[in-house]
């Protein structure tokens, strides 16, 4: 039997999830700081350590529908604690690191994982059982604003270290901050104390995991959205990785990549907060579709010209408060569509097409930098990517009614 849950506990869990993927997202995106000085060091080249970002964003998409669909049997708690244990492996073996293989291993096939089972779709999908459907999509924007704020205190730390010591040290200042994320991980498996909902007509909820996906393969609107999902992974991964790299190659101050980060991190919280709101009130699949053509427009605006101190802060607000608003709009969906029980698996599914996104957007453009000597190419594929899947998302949004949110 369910142990019956206080109201306390609804307040506990969701701070246990804000922590976990405030950790986990705000130390991985800041790894891109890391990268210039840890090729140097080990004397690789710049697409050996992209391809390990590459390699982490392509396990953490396969990883999570796994861990999805192992909730039910094994319950939140396991699968996070277990997220929190592997991250902490990666990034102290990534600080110790001496080789190619070693950097891949750790902070590809050890921090991949790890997010798969301590990332977006795990906690949004505690979060969306811990809170009252008429509040979901809200907390939902506060659970992916926690994502950056890591980032708000984990660039400037760590890009103070790499440019004052080395980037072991930020790499171990990184590996300290994320033990934080096994306390967090028990807290927010208090989740697995509260019975599941009822099933609502028209969701997945009383089927197996194999009818959830085979439904979900079946709707058109997921698929669309699966889709678009793939052009914002890689968008994000190649301005996270890369922008550090572009801003020193435009002979800017180091510790600018660091702020840009930060803001990104800071304005995030800001655009989840409005997308999480606006997700409540308007429809979901449109707002996505919105996000993707505003990003493509300012990433064009910035790379189109020599960039400054002043135009790169600008870039990192304005792409912080498109950055993971798309988190609860696409959460916030799968949970109207199929319901509570499978919504960790049904959503992975979604992201994994966003991080085979991603590994493009990594590896793909440290790959197009190595053979032009430049990001041009780069960012115009990934403006142009952009723009047809927003337009595409808009349109099939625009075409068909929003899904009723269950009860």
């Amino acid at each position: 039997m369910p142990l019956p849950s206080r109201p306390s506990d609804t307040t506990l869990i969701v701070i246990g999830a804000a922590v976990l993927l405030s950790l986990a997202m705000g130390l991985r995106q800041s790894f891109g700081i890391f990268m210039q000085p840890l090729a140097t060091d080990l004397g690789i080249a710049v697409a050996d350590f992209t391809l390990a970002i590459a390699i982490q964003n392509l396990m953490w998409g396969v990883t999570q529908p796994f861990a999805g669909a192992l909730v039910p049997r094994i319950g939140f708690r396991a699968i996070m604690l277990a997220g929190a244990v592997l991250y902490l492996t990666g990034l102290t073996g990534l600080s110790m690191a001496g080789s190619p293989g070693a950097v891949l291993f750790f902070a590809g096939f050890c921090i991949g994982p790890a997010m798969g089972c301590a990332g977006t779709a795990i906690t949004m999908s505690v979060t969306s059982r811990a809170v009252p459907a008429a509040r979901r999509s809200l907390f939902l924007g506060i659970i992916s604003a926690s994502g950056s704020a890591g980032a708000l205190y984990a660039a400037p730390i760590g890009q103070w270290l790499n440019t004052h010591i080395d980037w072991r040290a930020g790499v171990t200042a990184f590996a300290v901050m994320a033990c934080v994320m096994i306390p967090a991980a028990w807290i927010a498996g208090r989740i697995d104390r509260r019975p599941l909902p009822p099933a609502a007509p028209g969701t997945t909820d009383a089927g197996t995991a194999g009818q959830a996906l085979k439904k979900a393969l079946a709707n058109p609107a997921f698929v669309v959205m699966a889709l678009a999902y793939f052009v914002c992974g890689m968008q994000l991964i190649f301005l996270t990785t890369h922008l550090p790299a572009y801003i020193a190659l435009c002979g800017l101050d180091p510790m600018l990549s660091a702020t840009a980060l930060a803001l990104i991190g800071g304005f995030n919280i800001l655009g989840s907060l409005f997308f999480g709101w606006a997700g409540g009130r308007w429809n979901k699949q449109m707002l996505l579709g919105m996000i993707y053509i505003s990003r493509s427009f300012v990433v064009a605006w910035y790379f189109v010209q020599v960039p400054t101190p002043a135009t790169t802060m600008l870039f990192a607000s304005l792409m912080g408060f498109l950055w993971l608003g798309v988190g609860p709009l696409v959460a916030g969906s799968v949970a109207e569509m199929f319901g509570l029980r499978w919504q960790a698996m049904i959503q992975g599914i979604a992201f994994m097409s966003h991080q085979f996104g991603s590994f493009t957007g990594a590896f793909g453009g440290g790959w197009l930098f190595d053979l032009t000597g430049n990001y041009t190419l780069a960012w115009q594929i990934g403006v142009g990517m952009g723009l047809t899947a927003g337009v595409i998302q808009t349109a099939f949004a625009l075409g068909r009614p929003p899904a009723p949110t269950p009860a």
